[in-house]
């Protein structure tokens, strides 16, 4: 028992080593040029996680891609330019300001200043006392019709 034990330890062991990826820098300064492109791209099966963070067969494509260009001596900015160029500014988690991605800048301000001046102009609206003239003959006949009510 203590033998099966021991392979079936031995055989998941193995399983959970495969999921960690090891890669070697030759300094600091590209491990973290590494490091901040892994957390900057987007991947673009999981679409809500970096490809540090997915999982997925291609965001381990794309994390050995960007190691290769680092090895080779690209820089960073060639790295994004790069996939960029591949995938569209869609890869990028923060997209520069463009024609294209102008509404994904500007569309939040949009929103909450109209937001705003909707809620300024419900609440003032709201606010105003509501005046309606009476005529004097209308007072007469509410004046008659209260007085008629305190007698019964």
């Amino acid at each position: 028992m203590k033998i099966l034990t021991l392979v079936l330890l031995l055989t998941l062991s193995g399983l959970a080593g495969a999921g960690v990826e090891y890669r070697e820098f030759a300094n600091a300064e590209q491990q973290q040029a590494y490091d901040d492109l892994i957390s900057e791209l987007r991947c673009l099966v999981c679409q809500n996680q970096t490809i540090a963070d997915s999982n997925a067969d291609l965001a381990k494509d794309l994390r050995r891609q960007v190691y290769e260009m680092l090895q080779q001596g690209k820089t960073k900015q060639d790295v994004a330019d790069f996939m960029t160029q591949r995938y569209g500014d869609f890869v990028l988690y923060n997209p520069p300001f463009k024609a294209k991605t102008g509404v994904l800048w500007i569309g939040p301000v949009v929103f909450l200043v109209t937001g705003l001046i909707a809620v300024f102009a419900f609440v003032r609206r709201n606010k105003a006392p509501a005046t309606a003239e009476i005529s004097a003959e209308k007072r007469k006949k509410i004046h008659s019709l209260l007085e008629k009510g305190d007698r019964s």
